[in-house]
């Protein structure tokens, strides 16, 4: 069973008497535990895709279904308890709490989500053990998104969205947080989806979806993606 199918989903913004599709009439469905990739450029309807699957907008038209509900008629508060217990987040920037040392960022999702894993544990899985007492202005760019993957598999969700989690980072630090992601989808057979413009991360997906001017252009499951050490950065 997928546990993400999109059908016929758009996503129209209007404003007066102009019309912007963002996403325009999207199919497609994913299976558990695989590594997928949404490539595309700037302004081409992933973040908006992204955004849609995250409860965080809602379709203009269609239907978007994980586990085989239908999230996109789901009121407020139902939104609400979908994204504290089914999507985990990790953004760009790493958003964590800076008056919080990483063990409070990473244990913060025990208050919000019902299922939530150990934090030390998860705190111990991206490396991290010896700097859970730190604050994030003490940790490097990479370590504060080690935490912040590290806080969104906390709530043990069963997809993870990931919005260019590279994207300030040097291409050295970067190729860590991939593999780091990389594994947990198969070690915790977490859905990830890692949104982002860099063809090098395609490679190593399972599943690599392309998207231009809001339409899938081509929709490719990979047999035997790279990993990251056999790619040139």
């Amino acid at each position: 069973m997928a546990v993400v199918e999109f059908e016929n989903v758009s996503r129209v913004y209007r404003s007066g008497d102009n019309e912007l599709r963002a996403l325009d009439n999207v199919n497609f469905s994913l299976n558990e535990g695989k590594f997928v990739v949404v490539l595309g450029p700037s302004g081409a309807g992933k973040s908006t895709l992204l955004n849609l699957l995250g409860g965080l907008d809602s379709p203009t038209e269609g239907v978007i279904k994980v586990d085989g509900k239908d999230i996109s008629t789901l009121s407020d508060n139902e939104l609400a308890d979908y994204r504290a217990s089914t999507v985990g987040f990790v953004f760009q920037f790493y958003n964590l709490i800076p008056t919080l040392t990483v063990y409070e960022n990473v244990a913060l999702v025990n208050e919000i989500a019902p299922n939530a894993l150990d934090a030390n544990k998860m705190i111990e899985e991206v490396g991290l053990s010896s700097h859970a007492k730190n604050f994030p202005a003490e940790l490097s760019g990479g370590e504060q998104q080690r935490v912040s993957i590290a806080r969104a598999l906390a709530k043990n969700p069963r997809i993870l969205l990931c919005d260019e989690p590279t994207g300030a980072l040097d291409s050295e630090t970067g190729v860590l947080v991939l593999k780091l992601l990389l594994s947990m989808a198969k070690n915790y057979g977490k859905t990830i989806i890692v949104v982002t413009h860099n063809q090098n991360i395609a490679k190593m997906a399972d599943v690599v979806i392309r998207v231009k001017n809001g339409k899938i252009k081509s929709f490719e499951e990979q047999e035997n993606p790279l990993s990251a050490d056999e790619i040139e950065w």
